[in-house]
């Protein structure tokens, strides 16, 4: 009667708001990495996004990411379902916001002018959930406004264009 119980209060327990990131990070770990990512951007199609991965940046890195050029303080809003990890200002990225999304994949927006109000870490989000604006900031202060974005798997970054653009030819189907 007592193993009974205790299964009720903790599958009682697990549907409850507190257990919301618990939750989400155990989807998340078990879903597989995404074949299709929602444009980070609003108002960009990402058929205008050069694919700058790869590129050399300086002579002892290269880019491990695309940068997303638009008007400065356009939405940037997350990708891919995910449990928001840092918030922070630092580094190369200036403004950063990283989430933990799909298959446990870190999702990375860098150059940040502004954050969403109240965004912080260990927020869940969704796919078009509001993280911040584009900006210039970090080592990319001085040049056109543009959010960096990259994608971080277990083996390194990886090129996310290819799922940025089938999407969007998901999306004409």
């Amino acid at each position: 009667m007592v193993l009974i119980a205790a299964a009720y209060a903790a599958a009682w327990a697990w549907q409850q708001p507190f257990m919301a990131k618990p939750r989400m990070a155990w989807t998340l770990a078990r879903m597989p990495p995404p074949a299709t990512l929602t444009m980070p951007v609003r108002e960009v199609e990402a058929a205008r996004i050069a694919d700058t991965f790869g590129d050399p940046r300086g002579a002892d890195r290269s880019h491990e990411g695309v940068d997303i050029f638009a008007p400065r303080g356009a939405d940037v809003v997350s990708a891919t379902p995910g449990i928001v990890t840092a918030v922070r200002e630092g580094g190369l990225g200036g403004r950063q916001v990283w989430v933990m999304g799909p298959a446990r994949e870190r999702h990375y927006y860098a150059h940040l002018d502004d954050w969403a109000p109240g965004l912080a870490a260990g927020d869940v989000v969704w796919p078009g959930t509001l993280l911040g604006s584009v900006g210039d900031s970090g080592n990319a202060r001085g040049t056109s406004p543009h959010l960096h974005y990259g994608i971080y798997a277990a083996d390194g970054a990886y090129d996310p264009l290819p799922l940025l653009l089938a999407a969007a030819v998901a999306e004409t189907d």
